[in-house]
């Protein structure tokens, strides 16, 4: 696991969204969470399914956020769950061995471990910094990834909250596998420059 890891907007319009997903896909992110916390069932599956068929041309994995039946009814790539044992363990025994399992570990190393004993595939830290998406305090301490680095070798570390490829710079110093971003993604003028420039923090040259 490496480079941007692109999660969507609580957007309604579908063809925005995949639109903007496409144009996100072709730059060459690294994993796309699909996301959508006020969207009911029936959007829910309609726009997780069209965009696992963007992300299977584009040869991305594709991962759900909290919800196992849409994860296993779609084969999806994985879940992403909140980092409590319970949470983890479950959606790991529900979805399989193979499947991708992240877990959200806020700014706590020792939920970190804990969720990497229960099988998770990937930890993610945050909020770094003030978000426009979602609404938390911003207490992660950036050594952190460091730390989780150290302590966990084996266990991608994802970095999330307010990113911007100014500020996640420092924190891919640190080791970061992974930035995760919506609003600098699908808020920007420019989709596709937008994904190189978090690209570029990795080494990575355009598409």
């Amino acid at each position: 696991m490496q480079g941007l890891y692109l999660v969507t907007p609580d957007w309604d319009d579908t063809a925005r969204l995949l639109d903007a997903t496409e144009q996100a896909l072709s730059a060459g992110i690294g994993l796309l969470q699909y996301r959508h916390k006020t969207a009911g069932e029936a959007q829910r599956y309609e726009q997780a399914g069209k965009l696992l068929e963007l992300c299977r041309r584009h040869h991305v994995p594709f991962i759900v956020n909290d919800h196992i039946a849409i994860c296993r009814e779609l084969n999806a790539d994985g879940i992403h769950v909140g980092g409590t044992d319970a949470g983890v363990a479950e959606a790991r025994a529900a979805v399989g061995p193979e499947k991708i399992v992240g877990a959200s570990c806020y700014g706590e190393l020792q939920r970190a471990h804990d969720a990497a004993a229960a099988g998770a595939s990937y930890v993610a830290f945050g909020g770094f910094y003030p978000s426009r998406v979602k609404k938390y305090a911003v207490t992660t301490p950036p050594q952190i990834v460091a730390e989780a680095r150290s302590a966990l070798p084996r266990t991608p570390v994802v970095v999330i909250g307010g990113m911007t490829p100014e500020n996640a710079a420092p924190l891919v110093g640190q080791g970061a596998h992974m930035v995760a971003a919506i609003s600098s993604v699908y808020q920007a003028g420019d989709v596709a420059a937008a994904v190189r420039a978090f690209r570029a923090l990795f080494g990575e040259t355009a598409l």
